[in-house]
């Protein structure tokens, strides 16, 4: 500091702070020698708290507005500077000003994933992020605990402590409440608030309040998403079997619609009218037509094969050659799909069948 910046401030009797930042939590007043005329005065803006330091030992707090800076207005400096009978020269003492502001969309997020254990799906991977607010609730305090004698204290600073300590008690909190991945949805607003609860005296230790803290997502990692995904869609289509035999009817309707097609899809057409009556009959509540007499006994019918279907981890069936063949024509089974019947020891896939391998294969292409 030269000479002329010395005598200025000595001259200087106004003490005052004007944030132009947005992440300042603690500035100290510049003043050579930290030494204060008698009676100058103090200027603390909204939002803004002055403490005075003597010896690294917190002293006087102002809040807002202007003071005079005399014993009367200063007794625990007056009090630690020994002061009995008034006095009236320059003192030393430091001053802190201190935002007391709400800074708010301060991020938090878990670095790793957190392990729970849901009810249905067992130990599963979650991760989480959220916002939070925070303000400096007891300026004295924070600078004892925190600040110390750093001239300029910023959010910096502080904010990955915090956001460690939100994240600890956050995947505590979660692992003890055992709710299940269902129900997080609906609990973002109770887990922010039990969270808020649990961590507020820990910041209230460091002279901070958290005003504020939202839980905004709980993800899953994207394999698990997509086997929930896969999961719905299975709840969604229900039955396999009747999921199959609705897939028969409309290959049959479409190969009713197609006359040109082959002599399976006729098969297939006659079988899904025979279907529908039957429907028709069950829906109206008819009983089914008995069988004609005849003054012969029917011939014995040959032993045909039943075939069954296997498909996402489900098996269905069984099903007779005619269906499964309306189902490779519809596209239903595929060359890949397993398919067992009585007999053989292991699924084996549909182009394996010897029945229905020539279903699968394709037309050459025709000659230039």
């Amino acid at each position: 500091m030269s000479l002329w910046e010395k005598a200025e401030a000595e001259l200087l009797d106004i003490i005052e702070w004007t944030d132009d930042s947005t992440d300042t939590l603690v500035w100290r007043f510049p003043r050579f020698d930290n030494e204060i005329k008698y009676a100058a005065q103090l200027i603390v803006r909204q939002s803004q708290a002055a403490v005075f330091v003597n010896m690294g030992r917190i002293a006087d707090v102002f809040s807002p507005g202007r003071h005079r800076l005399v014993t009367e207005n200063l007794p625990l400096l007056t009090t630690l500077l020994g002061w009995k009978y008034g006095f009236h020269s320059p003192f030393k003492a430091e001053v802190y000003f201190v935002t007391t502001r709400n800074f708010t969309n301060l991020k938090w997020g878990t670095k790793n994933p957190v392990i729970i254990r849901d009810p249905e799906l067992g130990p599963v991977r979650l991760r989480a992020f959220g916002t939070y607010v925070v303000r400096v609730a007891a300026p004295g305090k924070f600078i004892e605990e925190i600040v110390g004698t750093n001239g300029h204290f910023t959010l910096d600073a502080i904010s990955d402590q915090l956001k460690n300590l939100i994240v600890t008690r956050f995947s505590d909190m979660l692992a003890e409440s055992r709710l299940a991945l269902a129900d997080l949805s609906a609990s973002y607003n109770e887990i922010s608030q039990e969270l808020t609860r649990k961590i507020a005296p820990e910041f209230i230790e460091y002279g901070l309040e958290i005003t504020k803290l939202l839980v905004e997502n709980i993800a899953l990692p994207p394999e698990v998403e997509s086997a929930l995904d896969k999961k719905s869609s299975m709840g969604i289509i229900g039955n396999l079997d009747n999921f199959l035999k609705f897939q028969s009817a409309t290959a049959m309707e479409a190969a009713a619609n197609n006359p040109g097609g082959d002599a399976s899809a006729g098969v297939g057409m006659g079988i899904g009218f025979a279907m529908a009556n039957q429907m028709g009959r069950a829906m109206a509540g008819q009983p089914e037509p008995a069988a004609p007499v005849s003054s012969s006994p029917p011939p014995l019918a040959e032993s045909e094969a039943r075939y069954f279907v296997g498909s996402n981890g489900s098996q269905s069936g069984p099903y007779d050659k005619t269906v499964i063949t309306g189902q490779i024509n519809s596209g239903a089974i595929t060359r890949e799909t397993l398919l067992w019947r009585a007999g053989m020891e292991q699924w084996q896939q549909a182009g394996q069948f010897a029945e229905f391998a020539p279903l699968f294969r394709t037309p050459p292409p025709l000659p230039a």
